[in-house]
């Protein structure tokens, strides 16, 4: 089969472009060289949803990061069933002399059209972030930003795209891209696909897969950010994300209140050579927890129950979107770094542009199916509503996961949705992640994946191929 069209990359760029294409009458093929979707950048993402501020008026990413939130905000949230939260942004200064800077922030955030935007005084913050140090004197209030999981933020647009006939091809990394009279040939997990379009949103590889297929025209130079995950137990201890004023070169270390409800501090912003390169350090903890702790005196080295790196794909100042005429019908989609997270939904109408514009028919489905019902999530459910699950399925009462109240129901229906892996049961139901990462619950787990899969125990893995957990001594 030829398709219409390749996605290389099942991260966030990749999921969205997906389910844009999946609104019309095209043979689509996603691939991802992971064992499921979001296992590359997008699984380390913050989950914040910026609203603009904080890029340049004339840049890309400014004009598609507001797009971006306003899709979300008033669309895609309630079609694919997501938890996103508007709980706003404070960008905050240390010294009333830095006024200045908020004001120029704020004036390019309403050039782009982010609106509700406020310069908020000590007395304001006092009455809604009490938690705040008093080295903190002011702030810019940002009330269009907001929270969402960006795991399942991934699997909803991939979900949802597979519903609509995209087909998804996951363990196939992509080794070879040529460029042939009537389209391309791309091999990937050793097999050979065929298409007139390709759109390589590859994240971290994005430049190795552009020159595979002549377009070496960009270097994508890795910046790790290291985080660190909070108990629940300090969930209320902010009500927004909050920023400090950022420097030319990083938007600093944030106070991060989350989707789940654990709150996160980070990230550091360093560049490495190594694309694999997600190690957690004294020093990056250290410069995590000062950050932070200028905020907010009262967090505590004790509250951390995780560390985690991510790295983003920076390559340049703005994103890399652009159809590359040397090599017709490629796009790339690079250096999508943040705000990529938000500019996502507007990345794929943009991507669809272009596609459009170099001869791809962009003809409705008659059908799309727009909608995606939300999944059960108890820790997120008031408990009326948990009593009436269990009513109609005692196995939402059969709680797998204590430190998350993750049911047997719930990982069961994450299983039938995609989950192949225990991570991939961890990033769509959170089971796994509280302070015993899975001391009680993995055995579990292990057990509803062999119910559901038929898989022998040996064939459960963490995330693929390689981190199976359990090993057959007899062979």
């Amino acid at each position: 089969m030829v398709r219409d069209v390749i996605i290389i990359g099942a991260g966030i760029s990749g999921a969205a472009i997906a389910r844009e294409l999946s609104r019309y009458r095209l043979k689509v093929l996603l691939l991802e060289k992971e064992a499921e979707p979001a296992f590359g950048v997008s699984k380390s993402n913050s989950g914040i949803i910026h609203a603009g501020t904080q890029n340049p008026p004339s840049s890309l990413k400014g004009w598609l990061c507001v797009e971006g939130n306003r899709l979300l905000r008033e669309e895609l949230a309630a079609d694919l069933g997501l938890h996103f939260v508007q709980c706003g942004q404070l960008i905050v200064v240390f010294d009333l002399a830095d006024l200045p800077e908020l004001d120029k922030i704020k004036a390019e955030g309403e050039a782009l059209g982010v609106k509700g935007l406020e310069i908020v005084d000590r007395a304001w913050l006092d009455a809604r972030e009490p938690n705040l140090g008093p080295e903190v004197k002011a702030a810019l209030y940002v009330p269009s930003a907001g929270i969402i999981s960006p795991y399942r933020f991934v699997y909803a647009l991939v979900e949802n795209a597979v519903r609509n006939g995209v087909r998804l091809e996951t363990s196939s990394r992509v080794t070879a891209v040529r460029r042939r009279p009537e389209g391309f040939e791309v091999v990937a997990g050793g097999q050979v696909f065929r298409s007139r379009f390709v759109v390589n949103a590859a994240g971290l590889y994005a430049d190795e897969v552009s020159a595979m297929a002549g377009a070496p025209t960009f270097k994508i130079t890795p910046r790790k950010g290291e985080e660190y995950l909070l108990d629940k137990k300090r969930e209320h201890i902010a009500n927004h994300i909050i920023f400090p004023l950022p420097s030319k070169t990083s938007k600093g270390i944030l106070i991060i209140k989350t989707s789940d409800g654990n709150p996160m501090i980070g990230p550091t912003a360093h560049e490495t050579p190594d694309k694999e390169d997600l190690a957690t350090t004294d020093a990056g903890l250290a410069e995590v927890l000062a950050g932070a702790r200028r905020m907010m005196p009262s967090l505590d080295r004790s509250d951390i129950i995780a560390y985690f790196a991510g790295l983003r794909p920076a390559s340049g100042k703005d994103f890399i979107i652009r159809h590359e005429d040397a090599v017709p019908g490629l796009v790339n989609v690079a250096g999508i770094q943040s705000p990529g997270l938000t500019s996502a939904p507007a990345i794929a109408v943009m991507v669809a542009g272009l596609l459009k514009e170099r001869g791809l028919p962009l003809t409705p489905k008659e059908e799309f199916h727009r909608l995606r019902p939300r999944p059960v999530h108890l820790f997120q459910v008031p408990l009326e509503e948990t009593a009436r699950l269990i009513e109609k399925d005692p196995s939402y009462g059969d709680i797998v996961c204590r430190c998350e109240l993750v049911s047997a129901q719930e990982v069961r229906d994450a299983i039938r949705r995609g989950a192949r892996t225990l991570d991939g049961v961890k990033f769509r139901t959170r089971a796994q992640s509280g302070r015993c990462h899975g001391g009680f619950c993995t055995t579990r787990i292990i057990k509803l994946m062999q119910e559901e899969l038929g898989l022998p125990v040996t064939a459960v893995s963490k995330r693929g191929p390689g981190s199976e957990l359990i090993k057959d001594e007899r062979k």
